[in-house]
């Protein structure tokens, strides 16, 4: 109630995201902020979508958590947004990512550590031409390798600049906005945080990025591959330990004497190796949809090369890796794309990591590419995480049943495509016979 008063706030969208990361709200006068506290504001769980609900099920009730409210007026003047946790029955619901990201942190707090993260929003600006056919916003954005051009930085400004001063007003310090690789593509970046205000914040940026893009009469895509020819848009991490909650206290990753030469300590490779040994359960998290394995499968595309993994290894600044070791602080895993949930996301990477350092597992010898490659589809990725008990245990984290759930989704979601009769297919098949 404080905030709202301060800010002069006169309306809240009472947020949250279900499994595929589809944002919900209800936008909740001031007047009524004093009930959204106390009693929360209910949903039809089943109506909501992917939370793992029945339409017979009692409602979902959203409890606002004060500490992610965001004045929004670049959105609309006296609009605010505020992420919640849903409850049903006076307790979390265990299907909702927020409570699952929270569940599976209290392992590392258990140890003293808190996680830190930063992720990378990349993501396309897009409209439709006369015929219906998706195009890049700038008519002009036709180059070959279009990555950092000045020119198409330049004709985005208003977008891009909206994006940032909105960014800086909530103070999430934005510090680069660029071209990305393909036409039509952009990234904008902000200071890590801990795991959840991060997650928080990868939502609450898709949906300023998505709102400012459509004032703009553009379309927002975060979708892993939108374009056959052209690279993919990740959701990259950067991922790192400190003991203690203070963020002036022991980073865990760096070494001073490393003989392998990328500055880590044993505890900082273990966690490396704990990602590698998961990485094709983790997969199915955090590159979570048919479309994400276009991304990852890409042999080529216009610009020379497709920056995204296709084995799950590690190495120094080096972006064809699975995960990369930009210097002794932070790893930056770089598998996850613009469709996986962060909360998700966040959840399973970490536990990846920490059970490396449970096991003191070695992940080799950097650059090393003899290893299995990354699943090749949605349905191979499912089959490694239920085969895969510590990450089919992070979406337990919260309750059980969660994983097979989650995982029933996403099969019905690779046979609904498999069983679509698509362009290409007519292309091959029509009069081949």
């Amino acid at each position: 109630m404080e905030l709202v008063e301060q800010t002069g706030t006169r309306y809240l969208l009472a947020m949250f995201v279900d499994l595929r990361g589809k944002l919900c709200a209800k936008l909740v006068p001031a007047a009524s902020t004093k009930a959204l506290a106390a009693e929360g504001v209910g949903f039809a769980g089943f109506a909501v979508g992917a939370i793992g609900q029945q339409p017979s099920d009692p409602d979902l009730v959203a409890m606002p958590d004060p500490a992610s409210f965001a004045p929004v007026p670049f959105v609309r003047p006296g609009l605010a947004v505020v992420h919640c946790d849903p409850y049903v029955n006076g307790e979390p619901w265990p299907y909702a990512p927020r409570v699952i990201l929270k569940s599976a942190l209290q392992k590392s707090t258990a140890r003293g550590l808190t996680p830190y993260v930063g992720a990378e929003i990349e993501y396309f600006l897009l409209r439709r031409d006369e015929l219906g056919r998706l195009q890049p916003a700038d008519g002009r954005d036709v180059a070959a390798q279009p990555c950092y051009d000045a020119r198409g930085v330049t004709r985005m400004l208003d977008h891009l600049t909206a994006v940032s001063e909105a960014m800086n007003s909530l103070g999430w310090s934005n510090y680069a906005n660029d071209h990305e690789d393909a036409n039509g593509q952009f990234e904008q970046n902000f200071q890590y945080a801990d795991a959840l205000t991060t997650a928080d914040r990868v939502i609450t940026g898709r949906y300023l990025i998505s709102v400012l893009a459509e004032q703009r009469e553009m379309t927002a895509t975060f979708m892993a591959k939108p374009f056959t020819d052209r690279t993919g848009s990740g959701l990259h991490l950067h991922l790192s330990l400190r003991r203690g909650n203070d963020v002036g206290e022991e980073l865990i990753f760096p070494a001073a004497d490393d003989p392998r030469g990328l500055g880590l300590s044993v505890t900082g490779y273990s966690f490396v190796g704990g990602i590698l040994d998961h990485a094709a359960a983790l997969q199915a998290v955090i590159a979570p949809t048919v479309n994400s394995y276009k991304r990852t499968g890409a042999a080529a595309s216009t610009s020379g090369a497709t920056w995204a993994p296709r084995v799950p290894s590690y190495g120094g600044n080096d972006r064809m890796h699975y995960i990369r070791i930009p210097d002794e602080q932070r790893i930056e895993l770089r598998g996850p794309d613009g469709s996986a949930n962060p909360y998700l996301a966040m959840a399973a990477a970490i536990a990846a990591g920490l059970d490396g350092v449970d096991r003191s597992l070695d992940p080799g010898e950097p650059g090393d590419q003899d290893r299995d490659p990354l699943p090749p589809t949605l349905l191979h990725a499912v089959e490694a995480l239920e085969a895969d008990p510590l990450i089919s245990g992070v979406l337990d984290a919260a309750g059980p049943g969660v994983t097979a759930y989650f995982a029933r989704l996403q099969r019905e979601e690779f046979w609904q495509w498999h069983h679509q009769v698509g362009e290409w297919e007519i292309n091959r098949y029509l009069q081949a016979f």
